[in-house]
C-alpha cells in the first residue's frame, strides 16, 4: 500500500471522489437513555410491534424508528421534520458526512490524495475536510485545498445514531438485545435534495482524465424529484463517457446507498449501472437490489450472492463487476477488472476495520495493529465455499479482520470505498 501510494504520489495520479457533503452530528447514544424514553413517553408499547417510520414528526416517531433499527441490529436513513426534537437527548461531536468526503478523508489518514466534489461547502465542513493530501476543483477550474474555498451552498446536518451489539433494550417486563452493531442516520436533507454539480470540477476530471485513476459516483439518494435526478444522472453519463474516451483504463465506480425512495432508487439503477465498471454495495443494498428484481438471495449463503451479483451485472450489462463489502468479508464477482482487486478489497477491509476499531480514519500505524486481529471464522467459511464453487475463478473473496463489537459503525462503507480506490491508482 505504502509503495502503490508513494509512486502514484509522485506521478501525480489521484482517484475523484463525488458527489457530496454535509457535517454529522455524531451522537453519543446510550441505551439507557432510550429505556429512559421509552418508558417516559411509550410505557406500554410492545417493544416487538414498533416500526420505522418514514418522516419522524414527533418523539414517538423517533423512539420507534430507533427501537426498530437498534432490534434488527440494520442500518438505514430517515428523515425528520426538526432535529429540536432529539438535539437535547445525547451528548455530541462534530464529523464529516458524504461517502465521497469520508472516503477522501480515509485516504488521507494514509497520505493518499484525492480530488472530491463538494455540495455543503461550509466552513464546518471544509475546515474538518483540510489536509494536504484532499483538493477540490476552484471555480477557476484549478485544485484547491478546503481552506480556500468560499461557501455557495446551504449547510446539511444529519444526525448519526450508533448502538452496539449486547446493549438491552428494556420497557417494562420486555427486552430486546440488540444483534449486531450499526448506525441510523437522521437527516433533515437540504442541499444534497437536489446536488448542486461543480462543472469546473467535472471539467477538471475530463481535461485530466489521465490523472485519473478511478471516477467515483455517489450520493444520489437524497434526491426525491424524479426530473432533478434525471439532469443529474444525464449529466454524469456524458460526463463519465468523456473521462473513459480520455482515459479508457480509468475505472469508473458507482457506491450504493440507502435511498429515502425505491423509485429514485430504480432510475439511478436502470440509467447508471450499465455505464459503469464496477458497482458496489452492502450485504443489505444487495438484497433489496434483488427483491426489486424478483431475484431471491439468501445473504448468509456466498453461492446464493454471488449467483445474485451476476444476475445483476447480466441483467444491466454492468462492464465488469460488483463489490459486496460485510462485516465478515468483501468479494468481487465478475470480469477481469484491469486492477490487482484482492489487494483493493484487502485495504477496504483495513481501512473500515480501522475506523471501526479506533473510531477515526486509520493511520498507516493503526492499521499496522489491525493486521494484528485475527480474521472472522464466518469470512474464512465464506472464502472457502467461494473458491469450491463453480464462480471460482470469477470470484475473489477477503475475509475481514473481525472486530464482535466496534467502536464505531459510521463511516465503514466509505472507508472501504476509498481503500480499494488505492488498487487502481
Amino acid at each position: 500500500m505504502e509503495q502503490t501510494i508513494e509512486s502514484r504520489k509522485s506521478a501525480g495520479i489521484y482517484p475523484a471522489m463525488g458527489y457530496t457533503s454535509n457535517l454529522d452530528i455524531l451522537c453519543d447514544f446510550r441505551i439507557d437513555v432510550l429505556n429512559r424514553l421509552l418508558e417516559t413517553h411509550m410505557p406500554d408499547v410492545d417493544l416487538n410491534a414498533l416500526q420505522a417510520v418514514k418522516f419522524i414528526r414527533t418523539m414517538e416517531d423517533f423512539i420507534s424508528t430507533v427501537v426498530h433499527f437498534c432490534r434488527n441490529g440494520i442500518g438505514g436513513e430517515v428523515d425528520i421534520e426538526d432535529f429540536a426534537i432529539i438535539e437535547d437527548l445525547f451528548d455530541t461531536k462534530p464529523g464529516i458526512g458524504g461517502t465521497s468526503a469520508q472516503a477522501a478523508k480515509a485516504l488521507a489518514a494514509v497520505g493518499c490524495p484525492s480530488v472530491i466534489h463538494l455540495t455543503d461547502d461550509s466552513r464546518e465542513v471544509c475546515d474538518i475536510l483540510r489536509s494536504p493530501y484532499i483538493h477540490t476543483v476552484s471555480p477557476a477550474g484549478e485544485l484547491i485545498h478546503t481552506d480556500q474555498v468560499k461557501q455557495r451552498w446551504e449547510q446539511e446536518i444529519h444526525y448519526i445514531i450508533q448502538f452496539k451489539k449486547g446493549d438491552v433494550i428494556r420497557s417494562r417486563n420486555q427486552t430486546i438485545e440488540i444483534p449486531a452493531s450499526n448506525r441510523l442516520i437522521v437527516t433533515k436533507v437540504t442541499v444534497n435534495e437536489f446536488v448542486p454539480f461543480s462543472q469546473p470540477y467535472f471539467d477538471y476530471i475530463e481535461r485530466h482524465a489521465k490523472s485519473i485513476s478511478s471516477n467515483v459516483l455517489s450520493s444520489f439518494n437524497c434526491i426525491k424529484d424524479e426530473r432533478v435526478l434525471r439532469e443529474r444522472l444525464d449529466a454524469v453519463k456524458r460526463h463519465v463517457r468523456s473521462y473513459k474516451n480520455n482515459n479508457p483504463t480509468g475505472v469508473v465506480f458507482f457506491e450504493d446507498a440507502h435511498y429515502h425512495s425505491l423509485d429514485i432508487r430504480k432510475l439511478c439503477i436502470e440509467t447508471l449501472y450499465s455505464e459503469v465498471d464496477i458497482v458496489c454495495m452492502n450485504e443489505e443494498e444487495l438484497t433489496l437490489t434483488l427483491g426489486m428484481y424478483k431475484h431471491t438471495v439468501d445473504i448468509e449463503d456466498i453461492h446464493s450472492c454471488i449467483e445474485g451479483v451476476f444476475f445483476l451485472k447480466n441483467l444491466f450489462n454492468i462492464k465488469k463487476g460488483i463489490i459486496v463489502h460485510t462485516k465478515d468479508y468483501s468479494m468481487y464477482a465478475g470480469d477481469e477488472p484491469g486492477a490487482d482487486i484482492e489487494s483493493g478489497l484487502i485495504y477496504g477491509n483495513l481501512m473500515a476495520t480501522a475506523k471501526a476499531m479506533y473510531g477515526s480514519y486509520g493511520t498507516r500505524e493503526q492499521i499496522a495493529e489491525v493486521m494484528k486481529l485475527p480474521l472472522s471464522e464466518k469470512g474464512l467459511r465464506h472464502l472457502e465455499r467461494a473458491m469450491a464453487s463453480p464462480y471460482a475463478a470469477k470470484t475473489a473473496v477477503v475475509p475481514t479482520k473481525y472486530i464482535d463489537k466496534p467502536k464505531y459503525t459510521i463511516g465503514l462503507g466509505d472507508s472501504f470505498v476509498g481503500g480499494v480506490q488505492i488498487c487502481f491508482m
